[in-house]
This record gives structure tokens, C-alpha cells and sequence, in this order.
């Protein structure tokens, strides 16, 4: 049986929760809890998954507010990048692999946004991104712990070098439509067109 995705709208601010589940195994991981978190509870409940961990993209209170309930009622392990100032159970780096059932989860530390970002691909066939890329557009960095030349190392040399077939699928519903591939990305995002690294600050800086 295949692993199953959900992406669940949530929140006032568009972001995204995701369900990853291995449907043979009925071990699942839960992505960004944040409003909305009977929607997650229901959907476990209906398909008796049982939720492992919990990965935060990045640890804005906007991707991370539900953790705590999450955890509680689940028993899931929270996981972040080992960059993160917030309490966690299980700390990554980049290259890290978690395993669920059959899926396979590869960490990506991707700053740029914070300094705790991180990619996650799963099975080599889909990349949850958080706001380090975006449909259309990739996360600010003007917040606190975001760097935009880091935001530049992060997507051109790690972002753009994946697999072009790679779907994504982002932490915010901000673009034309809810996920996207990394070859589409390449073509049309705005932020992924090719600039040397100080011609991109520029574009960074510019007025929106």
C-alpha cells in the first residue's frame, strides 16, 4: 500500500498541515500542527493511524502552535533542526533520514527564512518545503533569524539541484495553487531565476 499524503488548510495566515501516512503499517507523521488541530485528530481517528512524530519545517509560532496539544494526545515525538531555540525530543541535521513504516523522510537544513529550516523529502517523490520555498515565491527574510544570503545558498545550491520531478508542497497556500514540482519552480518562480548572489540580495531588498 502506498504512503498517503493529506495537506489541510488551516488558520487564518493560509498555512498548510500535512499527514504523511503509511497505510500498511498505520504509522503516520504529522507536519506544522497548528489551528485546526481537530481536523488532524478526526482524520488519525478515522484511519486508526498512529501518529509517530511531529516535524516542524521551522519553529515561527504559526508552524509549531499545536505541537504541544499534538504531542500530548498522540504521543508523538516532536523533531526539529538542532538549530532551534524551542524544546523538542528529537533534533536533526542536515542529511538526516527518519523512517516511518515504509516511508522514508530525508532532512534538507535549508536557513534562509530562520535559522532552523529544513526540507523534508519523502520517498524521493515529494518535498515539503515550509516557507523556505513557496509557489511562486520563496519565505521572507526580513524576520528575526532570517538571513537572505542564506535564503540564496539554500535554494540554488540545494533547492535547484533536486530532481525537477519532485512535487512540493508548500507551508503557506500563497501561489496560484497548492503544490507545485520543482522543475515548474525553476521555470516560473520569480525567485529562482538565475542571479549571482549579490544580484539576488538586490532583488531581495527591492519593493515588492
Amino acid at each position: 500500500m502506498a504512503t498517503k499524503i493529506i495537506q489541510l488548510p488551516v488558520g487564518p495566515m493560509a498555512n498548510f498541515t500535512y499527514i504523511i501516512a503509511d497505510e500498511q503499517n498505520k504509522e503516520a507523521i504529522v507536519i506544522d500542527p497548528s489551528w485546526d488541530l481537530e481536523k488532524i485528530f478526526s482524520i488519525l481517528r478515522k484511519n486508526q493511524w498512529k501518529a509517530k512524530f511531529i516535524i516542524n519545517t521551522h519553529t515561527h509560532f504559526d508552524h509549531v502552535l499545536g505541537n504541544e496539544q499534538t504531542a500530548a494526545l498522540t504521543g508523538a515525538k516532536t523533531i526539529q533542526h538542532k538549530n532551534s531555540n524551542e524544546n523538542n525530543h528529537l533534533p536533526v541535521s542536515d542529511g538526516d533520514i527518519i523512517s516511518v513504516g515504509n516511508a522514508v523522510l530525508k532532512i534538507i537544513h535549508t536557513p534562509g527564512h530562520s535559522k532552523d529550516s529544513i526540507c523534508i523529502i519523502l520517498d524521493n517523490k515529494f518535498i515539503f518545503t515550509g516557507d523556505t520555498l513557496f509557489v511562486g515565491n520563496c519565505g521572507r527574510t526580513d524576520l528575526p533569524g532570517g538571513d537572505p544570503g542564506e535564503m540564496y545558498d539554500s535554494l540554488f545550491t540545494k533547492i535547484t539541484k533536486l530532481d525537477d520531478n519532485l512535487i512540493v508542497y508548500p507551508g503557506h497556500n500563497y501561489g496560484p495553487s497548492s503544490w507545485s514540482t520543482i522543475g515548474e519552480e525553476k521555470k516560473w518562480n520569480p525567485v529562482l531565476q538565475h542571479r549571482t548572489k549579490e544580484e539576488f540580495l538586490d532583488y531581495m531588498r527591492s519593493p515588492s
